[in-house]
């Protein structure tokens, strides 16, 4: 109980069905016993993950005033930069040692759903760095491929549609993170860690580490055990929205970011999320006479908003006021 799986999703990339079937047999294992699970055989290149890193060094580096110039507290719809301290994912303990930039879907400011005033609706705030927009928005896209291709073995573990999530998944919000973890000796406490004990709020995660370490996976026994980087991978977990869909048949499992020692590190994780007005409640084969659903169903959006404000003290502040 002590490595995650790692699932080769190649097969997914073939119209080979019996491939398929197998890949979402170990998707459909990993997701009940852990959670978490590692892909490799992705079509992602190690020369955009090198692009990335390279870039998110860069802008990490920048002085204070040019990174707030897209201050997320100043967006209407969770987008730019987080400085250190700005989120609070372990209510338990000190405030996250971590930066963040975040992007997602891509809404000019004229669209109707933005002059709508509809939640997590708007315009990306990007830094005013060349090549940097580019970079990051084809990247998006390759993610959201990604995820969906994934998200199709997960609909077939699950007994449902092969395109349940694709439609489902139109103009999603999804989110795109790049996260620096300064070393652990820069914290304001021993018990402040690169990021607190928690849950992610939506459907699926893929995320990117560098070689640093610290990520860490609590097992059922309540251990927590390091999920390390391997190259080429990426590690992926369901979130508290695919636990609520499967009626908990699959795990949304607590971790955490231990920073590591006298270094750096550097995450990308790709939040997969559905469009905001999706309805998420218990999947027809998730729930029987003995097994009720347990939970009533919400809209992805009025989730995901009252996720946010648990964690980010300025969503809280808008909530109150």
């Amino acid at each position: 109980m002590n490595q995650l799986p790692i699932i080769d999703i190649a097969p997914l990339y073939t119209d080979d069905e019996s491939a398929w079937l197998s890949v979402a047999r170990q998707i459909d294992s990993a997701c009940r016993e852990w959670g978490f699970f590692y892909i490799e055989g992705h079509p992602i290149p190690p020369e955009r993950i090198a692009a990335l890193k390279a870039a998110a060094e860069d802008f990490f580096a920048r002085p204070a005033e040019e990174k707030l110039r897209i201050d997320i507290t100043r967006s209407s719809h969770h987008r730019g930069y987080g400085a250190i301290a700005t989120e609070q994912l372990d209510p338990s303990k000190p405030s996250d040692l971590k930066e963040t930039f975040d992007m997602g879907f891509h809404m000019p400011a004229d669209h109707p759903d933005v002059l709508a005033g509809k939640p997590l609706r708007g315009p990306n705030h990007h830094p005013d760095i060349p090549g940097w927009e580019a970079l990051m928005q084809g990247h998006y896209e390759d993610m959201h491929a990604l995820s969906r291709t994934l998200l199709r073995a997960v609909a077939l573990a699950l007994g449902i549609e092969r395109d349940f999530f694709d439609k489902r998944f139109e103009q999603p919000i999804s989110v795109f993170r790049m996260i620096h973890y300064p070393p652990r000796q820069t914290a304001s406490s021993a018990e402040q860690q690169g990021a607190g004990a928690h849950t992610d709020y939506g459907c699926v995660t893929l995320l990117y580490q560098d070689n640093a370490g610290g990520l860490q996976v609590q097992n059922v026994h309540g251990e927590w055990i390091d999920a390390p980087p391997i190259e080429g991978t990426y590690v992926v977990n369901i979130g508290d929205m695919m636990a609520r869909w499967s009626n908990d048949l699959y795990k949304s499992t607590p971790h955490r970011v231990i920073s590591p020692l006298g270094v750096d590190r550097y995450s990308m994780p790709f939040f997969a999320e559905p469009h905001p007005d999706t309805e998420i409640a218990c999947l027809p084969g998730c729930h029987d006479a003995e097994h009720p659903a347990k939970y009533p169903p919400i809209s992805c959006s009025d989730y995901m908003l009252s996720r946010f404000a648990d964690t980010y003290a300025y969503r809280r502040e808008e909530v109150k006021g």
